[in-house]
């Protein structure tokens, strides 16, 4: 009788010694992240134009391994990622051509859109090869587009990725200024011309924020991250014009995609 009342006690220390154990280790534990449902969208900057190592099966979207896109995936190791952001798209093109892969389980959305819209391209292709006045009166009419047109374009893109994906938490990038003032390029544009396609990157900026944020979007402004790493900083993260590969003139190295793009998209997600 004094032997079972022995071998019941051992047992019950026993027990509760690894429930303890066990206890202590689950409140230990570190909770489990749940992977997110990832697509990305958006223009040449979201798909990497100017990083290189483009995936061959997206032709002319010049969709990269080494887009911030791409590089969060890797990092983050989420349950689905969609990549459809492709180079030269417009407000447009994200509505015609990108959202099929959301739904009502995408839990992260991100974009960068409207460049191309407020003529990006040719802003820059007539500040290159005509006067400054031409160059500086260009820049005036893509900024005047900014506040007529555009923003009603982006409330097309963004309400139809609400509808499409309602529970995304959505984070819309902008775009880097290109020019360090006064820096190291002594040849080229001049620094009023520099300082005034800042000025209009940085208006671009602000209307999409504007818009991002009345949608219930997170912006991620890059500007803070490129700072020192413009073009004539010594330090470029970004492409100057290069004649034998137009399409990557005044966009990111893979250096602005990893370090201009990714810990921005990191903090905003």
């Amino acid at each position: 009788m004094k032997m079972s009342r022995l071998v019941a006690f051992s047992s019950s220390l026993l027990l509760g010694a690894v429930i303890a154990l066990t206890g202590a280790a689950t409140a230990n534990a570190a909770p489990s992240v749940q992977a997110v449902d990832y697509v990305a969208l958006g223009d040449s900057y979201s798909s990497g134009v100017g990083s290189g190592s483009y995936i061959s099966s997206s032709g002319d979207c010049k969709r990269s391994t080494l887009a911030y896109p791409s590089l969060w995936a890797a990092a983050h190791s989420p349950a689905s990622f969609a990549f459809t952001a492709c180079s030269g798209a417009r407000t447009g093109d994200v509505t015609a051509n990108q959202l099929g892969p959301l739904s009502s389980s995408t839990d992260l959305v991100s974009l960068s859109i409207g460049g191309n819209d407020a003529g990006f391209s040719d802003v820059m292709t007539t500040c290159v090869l005509q006067s400054e006045a031409t160059c500086l009166n260009r820049i005036a009419t893509a900024r005047s587009y900014v506040d007529s047109t555009l923003p009603g374009k982006l409330d097309s893109v963004y309400s139809a990725i609400s509808a499409k994906a309602p529970s995304a938490h959505v984070v819309v990038l902008g775009y880097p200024r290109f020019y360090k003032i006064g820096g190291s390029c002594v040849v080229g544009l001049s620094d009023k011309v520099r300082a005034a396609i800042n000025g209009a990157s940085d208006y671009l900026n602000a209307a999409t924020a504007k818009r991002a944020a009345d949608h219930g979007f997170t912006f991620g402004d890059v500007t803070g991250k490129f700072t020192g790493h413009e073009i004539c900083s010594g330090s470029a993260w970004l492409h100057s014009l290069n004649w034998l590969n137009i399409g990557e003139s005044y966009h990111p190295f893979a250096a602005g995609q990893s370090g201009g793009y990714l810990p921005v998209l990191n903090s905003a997600a």
